[in-house]
């Protein structure tokens, strides 16, 4: 009889374990964007998008950033993670390197002092890959409004460079 009452109190809370269970969310996996695009047209328009920035940011860096000490800056590369099951974007980085050299006169000896920056884009919340790529879409990315903002990454480099 005991094992009928253990059996019938375990089944009346099977229910509240299976609760317990479908509330408990999911894992987000992250991956970079270069593997989470399928199309040829969005991989297009990714490759199409880093090559415009890389090319607006040339066209203003020795105006703007690439003045004093770090008059070589060089940028590396965009980055950005996505959900994968949602297509929703964790975060964009531009990653950008330069180098100050100075010769010691009496020596010879060159002083060479790296520098790199991790730049953030300034998504908003819930921006999505597709979303992302029409915003940038054109000849002048780095100046394109974010997708769910009123700035653009070039605005986000002026607060990391």
């Amino acid at each position: 009889m005991s094992a009928l009452l253990w059996f019938c109190g375990m089944a009346g809370s099977a229910p509240a374990l299976a609760q317990t269970a479908e509330s408990t969310p999911t894992q987000a996996n992250y991956v970079e964007v270069g593997s989470y695009l399928s199309s040829d047209a969005e991989i297009t328009a990714w490759y199409e998008m880093q090559y415009h920035l890389r090319e607006n940011f040339d066209d203003i860096c020795g105006d703007t950033f690439c003045e004093g000490d770090y008059s070589n800056i060089y940028a590396l590369r965009f980055r950005c993670s996505v959900e994968q099951s949602s297509g929703v974007l964790g975060r964009c980085v531009w990653v950008f390197a330069a180098s100050n050299e100075e010769v010691d006169p009496a020596t010879g000896k060159i002083q060479v002092t790296p520098k790199i920056w991790r730049c953030r884009s300034p998504l908003a919340p819930g921006t999505t890959v597709s979303a992302l790529l029409g915003a940038l879409a054109g000849e002048r990315p780095l100046y394109a409004k974010l997708p769910g903002t009123s700035v653009s990454i070039y605005d986000g480099l002026i607060d990391c460079l």
